[in-house]
């Protein structure tokens, strides 16, 4: 099938699969005598895998190693525990820090508990007396991962 069709089969953008491609977690396809990209069902099996993970949140590093393991169906699954208790790890830091920001968001929400001349806001206030602060500019305060 050609990309078009991949795209619409797995309900992936064909950008994200070309990336997929370049990042080598899908093998380089065949080409047609017209040079278009011609894939296989382990093409979009590969795909499927590569968004599950993806939908759990996982990073490419973690999905590129999982597809080394899962290609080697004979070895132990120890790999495979390590990673994903790896993950786990890594989405209990990030719950930590978007309650810590959710914390932080309501408390700066209190500042403002009525509508006012946007000079009088509370809200912005705060936000510019945070920004003035030299320390604050240094803390990265973002959170990171997929939303």
């Amino acid at each position: 099938m050609k990309i078009g069709a991949l795209a619409e089969a797995t309900g992936t953008p064909i950008e994200t699969i070309r990336f997929y491609e370049r990042e080598g977690l899908l093998p380089p396809p065949a080409r047609a005598d017209n040079n278009y990209r011609m894939y296989l069902p382990i093409h979009a099996e590969r795909l499927a895998f590569i968004r599950q993970c993806r939908n759990l949140d996982m990073a490419l590093d973690e999905v590129r190693a999982l597809i080394e393991l899962r290609e080697d169906p004979a070895s132990d699954c120890g790999g495979v525990n390590s990673l994903l208790d790896a993950h786990i790890g890594h989405v209990a830091q990030r719950i930590r820090e978007l309650r810590a920001l959710e914390k932080e968001l309501k408390a700066l929400r209190a500042r403002c508990a009525s509508p006012h001349a946007v000079a009088e806001c509370g809200i912005l206030g705060e936000l510019d007396r945070a920004a003035a602060t030299p320390a604050a500019n240094g803390r990265r305060r973002h959170i990171h991962g997929t939303h």
